[in-house]
């Protein structure tokens, strides 16, 4: 594919009501006409959403999101359940038998926690390996520069702070094996390249804008995308029917009210039939073997956000948006498959810190601690996602700078990005 047929701009086309997202106008995009199946057409992806009816979404692949966690081993011992059994894991837990109460009722309160502990046999004096887990004993490494404790807000269930080192520890473990090839483009694929793939995330990035997807859908589409390219090679005329089948495979793990098949038919300009959308389905399913929980990026930014803002409350926000703005610039570039999720994730957080205080150093303990990187390990990464930024206003795909220069992004797409990082910052 030349060069130029790569770099065509997105074209917005005419607005409809997207169904399940409010009265919000909707889009429609344009990828060059290398992408169609049929020849004729140009307009491919339109993000249009069609009406969407009172019907139950397709159910051919769903997941209840806090039950389908990847956290247990491939082989189960007799106490536990393992998710390669023929047991779900939604059937081996049991809601407890309680009565709701206040918040100011602590004799009850403990008593909850203290059966927690014991039912999910935590133990005050478990070894620990990798990140410290105990609230108790805080490193202090210099005067001034304490670890903050990001797990004591024990009555914020989402927090899940008793067991929030565990998760994390889990998924530092798993995102190896989660993971895309990081040569498939040399080795598998012949008739597409990473521009292509390029036109193709920028294009779902705004189609999960314009429906209001989770950011969770977008980076496991992505995801998705990157392992099923790993081991099949693909036609260039089928790369945006395998981008909106994973979309939407993505978005019945993630939604509560994901887009039915017709619509994602419709945002092609109906290239794709019902039926093709549907066998690419399930051929993304059976080869990725239904593993379709995966930590990425965003999972990782969340507690890691967490940990830099920590000293820096008064910018939380605009933080967390240009850490967020920083990490989806990433998927865009093939080249970035060969650093892990969690060292994107890192490397965002201190480049952010960086573009916002230029003057203060972006790393502290308190995010050495969480992350268990150090400022070295992040030198390449940032280096990448720092040419990134600064290239992003002269790209040809747009999709993610328009998205972060909105108000509700804090306009963080247009902020100054200093054109060096001083040395010093990174050892």
């Amino acid at each position: 594919m030349h060069s130029g047929t790569c770099t065509n701009k997105i074209a917005k086309v005419k607005k409809g009501a997207p169904a399940c997202t409010g009265n919000k106008g909707v889009s429609a995009s344009t990828l060059p006409a290398s992408f169609n199946v049929k020849p004729s057409a140009v307009v491919l992806p339109k993000v249009t959403p069609a009406p969407r009816s009172d019907e139950a979404v397709p159910s051919s692949f769903a997941l209840p999101g806090p039950c389908s966690m990847d956290v247990s081993p491939s082989k189960s011992d007799g106490n536990s359940v393992s998710m390669d059994e023929t047991m779900s894991s939604c059937d081996s837990f049991k809601s407890p038998e309680v009565e709701y109460i206040d918040n100011n009722d602590v004799p009850a309160i403990d008593s909850i926690n203290r059966k927690t502990f014991s039912n999910l046999y935590i133990s005050d004096h478990a070894e620990t390996t990798g990140i410290a887990c105990k609230r108790e004993v805080l490193v202090e490494l210099e005067a001034e520069d304490k670890i903050a404790d990001l797990d004591n807000s024990l009555m914020d269930p989402q927090l899940c702070a008793t067991i929030a080192c565990d998760i994390y520890k889990h998924l530092r473990a798993s995102e190896v094996k989660k993971r895309p090839s990081t040569d498939f483009m040399e080795k598998t694929q012949k008739d597409i390249n990473p521009s292509m793939r390029a036109i193709l995330i920028d294009w779902l990035v705004e189609v999960a804008e314009e429906y209001r997807l989770v950011p969770d859908t977008l980076y496991l589409t992505v995801n998705y995308i990157d392992r099923y390219l790993s081991g099949n090679p693909m036609n260039r005329q089928r790369l945006q029917l395998l981008g909106v089948a994973c979309m939407m495979i993505a978005s019945k793990y993630e939604e509560i009210c994901a887009p039915q098949v017709e619509e994602f038919c419709y945002i092609t300009d109906n290239t794709y039939f019902k039926e093709e959308v549907l066998q690419m389905e399930s051929d993304v399913l059976n080869y990725l073997k239904f593993e379709m929980t995966a930590p990425t990026t965003k999972c990782f930014l969340r507690r890691f956000v967490r940990a830099a803002q920590g000293a820096n409350e008064g910018i939380s926000m605009h933080l967390e948006c240009l850490a967020n703005y920083l990490a989806e610039l990433s998927l865009l570039e093939y080249s970035m498959l060969c650093y892990a999720p969690s060292l994107v994730a890192a490397s965002a957080i201190f480049l952010a810190n960086f573009i916002l205080l230029p003057s203060k150093r972006p790393w502290n303990a308190t995010l050495q601690h969480y992350t268990l990187y150090q400022p070295s390990d992040l030198r390449d990464c940032v280096k990448d996602l720092h040419r990134l930024c600064c290239n992003s206003q002269s790209s040809s795909l747009p999709a993610i700078r328009e998205k972060y220069s909105q108000h509700k992004y804090k306009h963080v797409a247009k902020k100054y990005c200093p054109p060096t990082i001083p040395s010093e910052y990174q050892t």
